[in-house]
């Protein structure tokens, strides 16, 4: 029986520092869509992100890709994993309450998980591994707010827009492993990052035309944020993690990412947490804590 995909400790440490940049993004979001639209927003960010990638790159000497059919899986999973996830949810933020926004987006995990078992034999859907998802879905839905819950609304083109980007997410996690096989997380991210600025470019200058540089202090902070940190820096840690630990475990950075965007937010502009929001983040880490199985192991 082929090994199954598991996390290590170094895949776990880079999994958190992952949804901490992620769950940041959402703030850089919040600011920068004030003075920027959202074509526009999604091209600065990839575009950045790819420039700083490729510098890195070239300075390392590190291979390319070749062929036309690997370029062929990187362009596709960089239109699932960036451009259409990326554009559905800023839209979307737009029209939907953000908590809602988080549950629906920690759906990733879910759907990935149970795709990937489908497509890899390395990434076998047991028992243990669904209900930690289960469980992990669970807290976020507590730490955000059942209240959240009343809001869903299956006509509402926002909740749709979120909820076909985390079916993307899905999909692109799979391509991915394809994509990416033989592959350095840096060339792998720097092309799919390419990929996007080449779709996107056009898209902003079509839709939301010349962009202004006119801006304010914070909406330029929250785009560098997106471009380098959000973009750059993450998606070297995404390919990095994807090849370590499979799509599966991967997407388990969306059952993190909106605690962390709570935290944030509470940090940032003096929101306070509610109870609710602690036994929410209890539940997510039990569910991650049964996904790792070390210590029920220990227990046996």
């Amino acid at each position: 029986m082929t090994q199954q995909k598991t996390l290590s400790l170094e895949g776990w440490l880079l999994l958190f520092v992952l949804s901490a940049i992620w769950g940041g993004s959402f703030l850089s979001n919040r600011a920068v869509l004030e003075e920027v639209p959202v074509f526009t927003v999604v091209a600065f960010r990839v575009v950045t992100g790819a420039a700083i990638l490729w510098l890195w790159v070239f300075a390392r000497g590190l291979p390319l890709p070749k062929g036309g059919k690997r370029w062929a899986l990187i362009a596709l999973s960089s239109v699932l994993n960036n451009v259409v996830p990326f554009t559905l949810i800023v839209w979307g933020q737009q029209h939907i309450p953000s908590g809602l926004a988080g549950i629906l987006n920690s759906m990733t995990a879910i759907f990935t998980v149970l795709l990937a078992a489908l497509v890899f034999a390395d990434e076998r859907l047991t028992l243990r591994k669904l209900g930690g998802v289960a469980l992990g879905f669970i807290g976020v839905v507590l730490a955000i707010g059942i209240s959240s819950l009343k809001q869903l609304d299956p006509f509402s083109l926002g909740q749709i827009a979120v909820v076909c980007a985390t079916m993307s997410y899905a999909v692109a996690g799979a391509v991915g492993r394809f994509a990416m096989a033989g592959l350095r997380a840096e060339v792998g991210a720097a092309s799919t990052l390419t990929v996007s600025s080449l779709i996107m470019i056009p898209l902003a200058l079509t839709f939301d035309g010349i962009p202004s540089v006119d801006l304010a202090a914070t909406t330029w902070a929250g785009l560098l944020y997106l471009g380098v940190m959000a973009s750059a820096v993450a998606y070297l840690l995404f390919y990095r993690v994807l090849i370590m630990a499979g799509a599966g475990n991967l997407s388990l950075v969306t059952l993190l990412i909106a605690p962390i965007a709570i935290v944030l937010g509470a940090i940032v502009y003096g929101e306070t947490l509610a109870p609710n929001a602690y036994l929410g983040f209890a539940v997510i880490a039990l569910g991650l804590l049964v996904i790792d199985g070390r210590l029920l192991r220990r227990a046996r």
